[in-house]
């Protein structure tokens, strides 16, 4: 079985968000990047069926400017044996992103596909659920376990909701988003690196997988939250209860 994951090039999680002077979205000229923190852990499961032997490939795909490739290498270097470049000058929203996804599996025709929930620059978590749909599979959001039967060719996913787990068994081929407990992503070792750079990458462009690259949104104005604002120290429960009230508005 082949899996495919895909996974995204964003503003580093430790990196401070500064916001653009004209306000039309966030700063990412010398800005750290890297690799999705949701889209690592989709990587490492898939790593981690193929180390069990239920896999035989595991093939990343990223879509965007030329160097989200450096995104795809580190892709490479946990483990992934290959990857898939689709390259976009603009930004993809997340049905662009199903439709070229849709379009790779008919080309690479994987047994299961595995996402990140989200991603943390635009925490759309939309992508999943939209390819889910367009290929027809059936879909395991916000995994915390997965488990593979390779011989009655079924998944069985431990889905984190509000009320707690939800178990579900989906048949072979099917979509997979991956949450937070699902595992620890392991880091790439510095022979691996190097092994990464020799590893193919295969090109392609949305015209050539006869795609539309289009947006229905416009982003019309990026700010950043109010500040919050400094804490009082109160001298009696009268005065508290007297701020609630007067000034919360809460009780």
């Amino acid at each position: 079985m082949k899996i495919m994951v895909a996974v995204k090039r964003v503003v580093d999680y430790a990196v401070k968000i500064r916001i653009k002077p004209d306000k039309s979205g966030v700063e990412t000229q010398n800005v750290k990047m890297s690799m999705n923190p949701f889209c690592e852990i989709a990587l490492e499961e898939a790593l981690k069926i193929k180390e069990s032997g239920l896999a035989k490939e595991v093939v990343a795909v990223t879509m965007g400017p030329s160097n989200c490739v450096d995104t795809l290498r580190t892709g490479l270097a946990m483990g992934a044996d290959r990857g898939i470049h689709v390259e976009a000058a603009r930004d993809l929203v997340p049905l662009s992103v199903a439709k070229v996804l849709k379009k790779l599996v008919e080309v690479e025709n994987p047994g299961l596909l595995i996402l990140g929930k989200q991603a943390i620059d635009d925490d759309c978590n939309q992508t999943g659920q939209m390819i889910a749909a367009l290929l027809g599979w059936p879909q395991g959001t916000f995994a915390s376990k997965v488990v593979l039967d390779k011989e009655k060719q079924v998944a069985t996913v431990d889905r984190e909701v509000d009320g707690g787990l939800e178990t579900l068994c989906l048949d072979l081929p099917a979509v997979i988003t991956t949450d937070l407990r699902l595992n620890q992503p392991r880091y790439a070792t510095l022979p691996n690196i190097m092994k990464a750079k020799s590893k193919p990458i295969k090109k392609y462009t949305p015209e050539e997988l006869n795609v539309e690259i289009k947006s229905d949104l416009e982003v019309v104005q990026v700010t950043e939250p109010p500040k919050r604002k400094a804490g009082v120290i109160l001298s009696s429960v009268d005065e508290l209860i007297d701020k609630l009230k007067n000034e919360a508005h809460v009780i």
